[in-house]
């Protein structure tokens, strides 16, 4: 099951040093002797598995996936009416105020450290077209470059519109002053999808008993593909992906308890559609030393509690009080020295809101870290974004949508929807958007599903009070660097 991070571990030592961010070439290839290295499938593997997942981890403080101030589940949140942070320090004011300029640390350092992966795995493709290997071997893992440059490239676009994209000819000569350009919006749409719909060449899944369990599937691309198409408003197509990830090749299935979802002995359960791998000896996630306060009761007395993630009262008042969700979303409980703690009896513990606790205790952990995987996206975000793609697209709710709501809706222990419950199709997208919401919180979709909704901007003002959000703020800065280095070639985004 821990095999993939093994072998990532090794492989990190291949590379080689980084240059220009302007440039955008992630390594000095001609400091490799290509007579050396790679040559064989073993060295193509490692390549592969160095270029195409260094970017999806969640390892202490890095990765997109880290559950500190740089991870995008962490950014997105934050920066919605769900999330907030109760440490005062540099990092956190401008993403909770919605106060994003070119020099705002956490909104632009997405951008500034990962924009080179999408210019390293476009090399290493070239880097193995010659390996003599398995046909079977070198396609599955030209694949895995094409989904993880496909879905790093989503990320980004989603984050700051379209990015600069390299092209090899551009890479090869990594002592040229070019600066790669940002493509146009439709070029990027393009791009992103020729590379996912190429990724569904891969396997439909893995199960933990595999040794490739943790690579990319065809399940992980065609998630990606239908955010793609949510983003981009292609209902249509957004329906063509929901309806094939529930296709029994998959395997996908909500588990029958939300609790259940995130616990070490659930890894690998069957709503996980990709998570990061943790494990003790190569990567580790930190979200509960982030949530927990110390006066929080914890089985396991070595983890560490900082006591800083929370979710907004505002927003944990929407919860109707019978739902299981709240079961890990804790505004109210009795504390280690005694204390009843809640929004009344706040101490220092619950100010700003409720603890968003979720993911389960690692009995090994001695401190900040847990073994714990770290789930990326699951079947509810699917069938969720099936329910509103299928009402949108047709513009009137139908059965089906209804009853795909409800697969979600009353496994938090909630009376199910009838048709009848809507009076418009207007009406079942906000029932949609709450109970999203109410799934997915710091699971880094609110963002997005705010700016499809129309409400990032408008829930900014009104449930975190900002006075500097603005409009041209539904997609982040660059950061200046980026714009110094180019010498005026790469435009800022409009606005900033």
């Amino acid at each position: 099951m821990k095999k993939i991070f093994s072998i990532f571990s090794i492989a990190l030592t291949t590379a080689a040093c980084c240059i220009s961010c302007t440039n955008l070439e992630s390594e000095m290839y001609d400091v490799i002797n290509p007579g050396i290295f790679p040559t064989t499938e073993d060295d193509a593997n490692s390549l592969v598995t160095s270029a195409a997942y260094a970017p999806f981890r969640s390892n202490w403080y890095s990765g997109l996936y880290a559950s500190s101030q740089g991870g995008i589940h962490v950014i997105s949140d934050m920066t919605t009416d769900i999330g907030y942070c109760q440490w005062n320090d540099v990092v956190w004011p401008d993403m909770l105020q919605v106060n994003f300029t070119a020099k705002s640390f956490g909104v632009t350092d997405t951008y500034k450290n990962y924009i080179r992966d999408i210019s390293k795995m476009t090399l290493t493709m070239d880097r193995i077209a010659g390996i003599q290997m398995k046909q079977e071997t070198k396609d599955r893992l030209n694949a895995e470059l094409r989904c993880g440059r496909g879905w790093l490239a989503y990320i980004l676009y989603d984050m700051y519109g379209p990015i600069q994209i390299a092209s090899l000819e551009m890479l090869k000569n990594p002592t040229s002053d070019e600066v790669a350009p940002r493509v146009s919006k439709e070029e990027m749409v393009k791009f992103i999808e020729d590379d996912l719909t190429a990724a569904t060449a891969l396997p439909a899944t893995y199960k933990t008993s595999d040794t490739n369990y943790g690579r990319f599937t065809r399940g992980l691309a065609y998630t990606v593909l239908m955010k793609l198409y949510m983003h981009e408003q292609n209902w249509a197509k957004a329906v063509e992906c929901g309806r094939e990830l529930m296709k029994p090749e998959y395997g996908y299935e909500l588990m029958d308890n939300y609790k259940d979802i995130f616990t070490l002995e659930n890894e690998g359960n069957s709503e996980a559609i990709w998570s990061c791998i943790c494990s003790r000896s190569v990567n580790q996630q930190m979200w509960l030393a982030h949530v927990l306060s110390s006066e929080y009761p914890t089985k396991n007395p070595a983890i560490q509690k900082w006591g800083g993630y929370r979710v907004m009262w505002n927003f944990y008042h929407t919860f109707d009080a019978k739902d299981k969700r709240l079961e890990v979303l804790i505004g109210d409980f009795i504390g280690e020295d005694g204390v009843h703690y809640n929004e009344q009896n706040p101490g220092s513990v619950l100010i700003e809101g409720a603890m968003p606790v979720k993911y389960g205790e690692d009995p090994d952990a001695t401190g900040e870290e847990s073994q714990i995987d770290w789930i990326v996206y699951r079947y509810a975000d699917v069938l969720t974004l099936l329910s509103e793609a299928i009402v949108r697209q047709g513009n009137a709710v139908t059965q089906e949508a209804v009853d795909l709501l409800n697969k979600v809706h009353t496994r938090a222990g909630l009376t199910a929807y009838a048709t009848a419950d809507f009076a418009s199709p207007a009406a079942f997208l906000d029932a949609v958007l709450m109970e999203r919401g109410h799934e997915l919180w710091f699971e880094g979709t609110r963002r997005t599903d705010l700016i499809r909704y129309g409400k990032y901007i408008e829930y900014a003002r009104k449930y975190k009070n900002s006075v500097t959000a603005q409009d041209y703020m539904n997609v982040m800065p660059l950061p200046q660097a980026v714009i110094n280095e180019s010498k005026g070639k790469i435009a800022q985004n409009p606005g900033y």
